[in-house]
């Protein structure tokens, strides 16, 4: 963690995130419906599985690990020569992946809801070759409209901005964690509203960052919607902040 003292791990039982694309992985996140909320819905692993019989493709076995919520973890490492965005439902539904701009939970780490446990300590292995095209973003026509602020790359102040108060949040014992997570959710609105960041983006890393604190997924999920919600609706014009 940033910021903490050689012996802070002796003290206080600190979670662990990874931020993924720095680490140069690519991290599949299987999720499961929420209950009583989508009744019937598929999982992420059959949603996967589903992919894999479309594509006639497969995946090598790699290193997993099992959420609290009993979702998976799958890791690879990313392709080089790039940089793969992070994605929510791009592969199918309840499929998330975690590359740049995105942090995982380690396993080991506990929060309210359960600890993240090694399913299968495989090596990890190479994102397949047929998985990487489909997380590209395509390319969109020119339109010759007024300029909007509405831009899928992620700028460089809007990156470092991201890194700096997610690590804060992470660091952040008992007691103040919510408010970090509140106040750093508050300060990265404005980079969402001037179309430098993309929402889930911001949703997703400040997610990982506050559970790695100790906070549930649901009092992340709460105060972000809530911090994001408020910083987009009273945010200054970019050329006035």
């Amino acid at each position: 963690m940033h910021g903490l003292p050689p012996d802070a791990w002796a003290r206080t039982p600190y979670n662990v995130g990874v931020a993924t694309g720095p680490a140069g992985l690519l991290v599949i996140d299987l999720d499961v419906p929420k209950p009583g909320k989508e009744e019937g819905a598929p999982d992420g692993a059959a949603s996967l599985q589903a992919l894999c019989e479309r594509t006639g493709e497969d995946l090598p076995p790699t290193y997993q690990v099992r959420t609290p919520s009993g979702g998976r973890h799958l890791y690879f490492t990313a392709p080089s020569g790039g940089k793969l965005p992070s994605s929510v439902n791009r592969l199918g539904p309840h499929i998330d992946t975690r590359a740049w701009g995105g942090y995982v939970v380690a396993p080991g780490s506990t929060t309210p809801e359960g600890a993240y446990e090694v399913l299968d300590d495989a090596p990890v292995a190479a994102l397949p070759h047929w998985l990487a095209p489909l997380l590209i973003e395509p390319s969109r026509p020119a339109v010759a409209l007024a300029p909007l602020l509405v831009q899928e790359a992620v700028t460089r102040r809007a990156q470092a901005a991201l890194d700096r108060e997610v690590a804060a949040v992470a660091g952040t014992g008992e007691g103040g964690r919510n408010t970090r997570l509140l106040e750093g959710a508050r300060a990265l609105g404005r980079f969402v509203a001037w179309g430098e960041i993309p929402r889930d983006v911001v949703e997703e890393a400040f997610q990982a960052g506050g559970e790695v604190a100790g906070l549930s997924a649901a009092e992340c999920r709460a105060t972000l919607r809530s911090a994001l919600d408020w910083s987009i609706r009273t945010c200054r014009p970019r050329d006035a902040a």
